[in-house]
This record gives structure tokens, C-alpha cells and sequence, in this order.
């Protein structure tokens, strides 16, 4: 993180015992596989390869490391981008997994990985190390919208590396990002009470964006309370890599320390200095976070006759005017329904409630579509044609 100043100039508010969403026990199952072995192995692993500057040694072994890491774990969409700030090359690391109904609609869940005058234990492997983790827990997960792990470098330097990816990625491919979630320092303070973490909104200009970081924040704190052990604040978001996404209109959110560590940027950054059991549990509870805002679903339910997907049957299919939908068991409960294009667009959203029901189609372009079903954890996805 770039410089933080030791007390927040805003008044902090307290996440209320109500709470949006509810605990899903097949998140928690998949937040129960937290590694605590792993986190520990990988912040001293990262303290190992020292300080972390653009053109460093260090800043490339780190970033051979990461690579190496998201190969190993079976990601085969792995890519360096190269940029240049102040004749020093290095690169940004960019790892995506496919949404299986919004392909082309991204969360960005991010850290930076480069380091001034030490080797940034916290500031930042706290972000770095779970990155690894949740790409490690999610890579045979379904989600509904993609993912994009970047680690960003140059953040000490003043945002460098995220900048260069808005200009050059962001912006000139239009992309559709549903929300960008940044992780900076989250290691907590040795021998301190770390039990609290502060999740950062967007209160800055330009303001169109503040009402939805502001949602998505509360969807943040609300997971990290049901996922772990950690109570939460929220506070502003600032000096770290979401900005440039801010100021190019993106819905941000993020994750910082409530103890704020007086040893960033300083030799002392490491291991000996932090809390790694709180950086556990924030882990635990950005991954619950990741699921709920990339829509992460049970692939393996609706998968033989006796389930929810082989239940649904739609005709005529191609269809032209009308198409029904009817469901051969009993609906125990409302079903919500989307027609995607193959873009990732929704064209149609309804909430099913009767056993059969017709939908018009004779508005809708002719082109070949997702029908996708939606009941508690179970999906199913089915190939519609309009002619």
C-alpha cells in the first residue's frame, strides 16, 4: 500500500447484527478447505525472496513464483503484461478463469505484489498470498461471472501497474467489470487483538459509482462476518490499486487492516511483525465474498433424472414466438429465470412460479441463447434457439 495515515479521517460505521445475506453451506464447505499450513508456507516464501522494487531480482523471483503457482493449480490463462516506469521493466500478472453464464462480465479480485525497503510480509503478501489461495479453492469451482487474479506491480511507485492496465486494457476494450475487489495489507499486528477488518467503499468523484461500492461493500462485510472469525468496519477506499478503476467509473470495494502496522515500508515488514492466523481468517472470508459476488454454484447437482435440471422442460426448441417452460416436479419454491446472449448479456429476467409458463421470444433477435435456471445452489443451464 502506498502511504496510510494511522487514523481514519472519517467516521467509521459499524456493520449492524442484520445481515442481507444468509450463510450458504456450500460456500462454507468450500471456506472449511482454508488452508492455515498454506498461508503461513507462502507469506514465508514471499519474505524470502527480500525487497521487492521495479527492476529487482527479488520483484522477478516473486513474480516467477506467482506464475509458477497458478500454472501448477491447472490455469492455463496466464498473462504477463509488461510495462516501463522509469526505464525499469516488469509486469503485471493477469490470471482469468471463465464464467459459465457471464463470460465476458469480470470480478477483478486483486493485489499487488511489489515492495519498497523490505521485503512486505504484509504489505503487500497479505494480498499476494490470498490471491493464491482463493484461485486455489475456486479453480474447480462454477461461477456465473469470471474471475481475473491480477497482481499488480508498481504500487508503491504510485499505482503504476493498475494504471497501465486501465489504459491499456480496461478502457480500450470496454470491458465489463461487475466489480473490482482489492486486497492491500491485511496481516494485523503482532501481539495485538487482531479480530476486525476494515472494508473500504468508494465516497469520491466521481460520485456515480458510490451508491453501488457502497452495496457491495455491505455484501463484503456481511461475508467476512458469516465466512470467519472477524468482526468488520467500514471505512473509505483510498491509495491503493482499486483508484484508477474509481476514477474510470468501476464499482470498487477492498480489504485493509483495522490495527494498521507501524513497520510498512520499513526493513521490519515481515513474518515476526504480523498476525498470520487474522490473515487466515481474512482469507476465509474473502473467499466467501468471492463467491457470493462471482455467483459461485454446486456444478455437480443436476446431473440425473431425479434432479433439478432434468425436471425442466422448454418447447418448442427453436423456437419463433413463444416458448414454454414447464417443470415435471413440484415447485417448492419460486424459480428465477434468465435468457443470456452469448455475449453474457441478459436479455430476459422473470421469477417462475407455476408449474408451466409461457415466455414471449418474438421480440428477441434471432440467435442462439443460455437459459439459466436459478433455485437455492442448483443451476441449470440450457442451449435456446430462436429462429
Amino acid at each position: 500500500m502506498m502511504k496510510r495515515f494511522l487514523f481514519f479521517v472519517c467516521t467509521l460505521v459499524f456493520i449492524g447484527t442484520t445481515k442481507a445475506q444468509t450463510y450458504n453451506s456450500y460456500y462454507g464447505g468450500i471456506v472449511a478447505n482454508t488452508s492455515a499450513s498454506n498461508v503461513l508456507n507462502d507469506l514465508t516464501t514471499f519474505e524470502s525472496f527480500g525487497i521487492k522494487t521495479l527492476g529487482s531480482t527479488a520483484l522477478t523471483n516473486t513474480q516467477n513464483w506467482i506464475t509458477a503457482r497458478y500454472q501448477s493449480l491447472g490455469y492455463t490463462n496466464v498473462v504477463l503484461q509488461p510495462f516501463t516506469h522509469n526505464g525499469k521493466t516488469t509486469n503485471n500478472i493477469i490470471v482469468t478463469k471463465t464464467g459459465t453464464v457471464y463470460p465476458n462480465t469480470f470480478l477483478i479480485i486483486d493485489a499487488h505484489y511489489d515492495t519498497i525497503n523490505g521485503p512486505g510480509t504484509n504489505d503487500n503478501g497479505t494480498g499476494t498470498v490470498l490471491l493464491l489461495e482463493l484461485a486455489r479453492l475456486l479453480k474447480d469451482v462454477a461461477t456465473e461471472y469470471s474471475i481475473k487474479f491480477i497482481h499488480f506491480s508498481g504500487e508503491e511507485a504510485g499505482l503504476i501497474g493498475s494504471q497501465y492496465y486501465v489504459n491499456t486494457t480496461v478502457i480500450p476494450q470496454n470491458m465489463d467489470i461487475k466489480l473490482v475487489f482489492n486486497i492491500d495489507e491485511v496481516g494485523g499486528v503482532n501481539g495485538m487483538t487482531n479480530n476486525t477488518v476494515v472494508c473500504e467503499r468508494d465516497q469520491s468523484s466521481p460520485p456515480s459509482n458510490n451508491a453501488a461500492s457502497a452495496a457491495a461493500t455491505t455484501v463484503l462485510a456481511n461475508c467476512i462476518e458469516l465466512y470467519s472469525n472477524l468482526n468488520t468496519e467500514i471505512s473509505y477506499a483510498y491509495a491503493s490499486d482499486y483508484i484508477p478503476f474509481e476514477n474510470n467509473g468501476e464499482i470498487i470495494t477492498g480489504l485493509y487492516e483495522k490495527n494498521i502496522s507501524p513497520v510498512n515500508h520499513t526493513a521490519n515488514d515481515n513474518l515476526a511483525n504480523m498476525d498470520p492466523v487474522y490473515a487466515y481468517e481474512v482469507i476465509k472470508g474473502s473467499l466467501g465474498a468471492a463467491m457470493e459476488f462471482s455467483v459461485a454454484y454446486d456444478a455437480s447437482l443436476g446431473v440425473d433424472d431425479t434432479t433439478f435440471d432434468a425436471s425442466i422442460t422448454m418447447y418448442p426448441n427453436p423456437a419463433s414466438k413463444n416458448m414454454t417452460i414447464s417443470f415435471k416436479n413440484p415447485l417448492q419454491a419460486s424459480v428465477d429465470f434468465k435468457l443470456v446472449d452469448i455475449q453474457g448479456k441478459e436479455i430476459v429476467s422473470k421469477t417462475l412460479t407455476q408449474q408451466t409458463e409461457q415466455i414471449s421470444v418474438d421480440s428477441l433477435s434471432k440467435a442462439t441463447y443460455l437459459a439459466v435456471f436459478k433455485i437455492g445452489n442448483q443451476r441449470s443451464i440450457k442451449k435456446v434457439i430462436l429462429n
